[in-house]
């Protein structure tokens, strides 16, 4: 089967604003076309992210203390509860048609677990699968978050990979499932610099979704 392309935009500190605008156009735009797909790789500022399935009250800090942290807070499409997006965490929006050898949300959850936990196997920290829950965890906590939008088999938002980030923010949110949260740097001791975390990551990417990357 002939490879579908993707291109691989690194963007670095975007807003939560300006990554939904980005993503929107970007799937317009393969719903059109079904030409090249997109994996765009970011951190974005401190913000909470409200998904279908959250319950009301899943923000535990008042507006003030929004204001004191600096935490935006969005409502989004996106299956999943409530996680928090910022500095030090890469967040991967894959948008990409699954149509038409590979129109299976179930499946498409599988292959995101599945590039995040051979790119942490190659750092040296080993993760697991959950039965019934979605995202990628470790014995110290969950490390990664999914949650995914599909529309006419093009998929939008994606995952969050704890690298460096401060988890006392998650202490402020009831988060998915509310099991602990850990982070690459807490599970070893140490920094990692983000872009060599996201060159792993797109190796990975490419080898489970069989793309081959084009130039932007």
């Amino acid at each position: 089967m002939q490879k579908r392309q993707i291109q691989v935009r690194r963007l670095g500190r975007v807003s939560y604003e300006r990554g939904l605008r980005l993503q929107k156009a970007l799937e317009i735009e393969v719903i059109e076309r079904r030409e090249t797909d997109y994996l765009l790789l970011l951190e974005h500022p401190h913000t909470f992210t409200i998904g279908r399935r959250a319950k009301e009250n899943g923000v535990l800090a008042n507006p003030e203390m929004l204001e004191k942290l600096g935490v935006s807070v969005f409502e989004t499409n996106r299956g999943g509860k409530i996680t928090y997006h910022g500095l030090g965490q890469i967040v991967g929006y894959p948008v990409i048609s699954l149509s038409p050898e590979s129109e299976d949300i179930h499946k498409y959850v599988r292959d995101l677990e599945e590039v995040l936990i051979q790119a942490l196997s190659d750092f040296g920290i080993e993760s697991f699968r959950l039965e019934n829950l979605t995202g990628v965890h470790t014995l110290d906590g969950k490390i990664a978050a999914i949650g995914v939008h599909i529309k006419r088999w093009v998929t939008t938002h994606g995952f969050a990979l704890n690298v460096n980030t401060d988890l006392s923010f998650f202490d402020r949110i009831i988060s998915c499932e509310g099991e602990p949260v850990t982070s690459m740097e807490k599970i070893t001791g140490r920094e990692f610099a983000l872009a060599k975390v996201e060159d792993k990551i797109i190796e990975k990417f490419t080898e489970v979704f069989n793309r081959s990357i084009v130039d932007n």
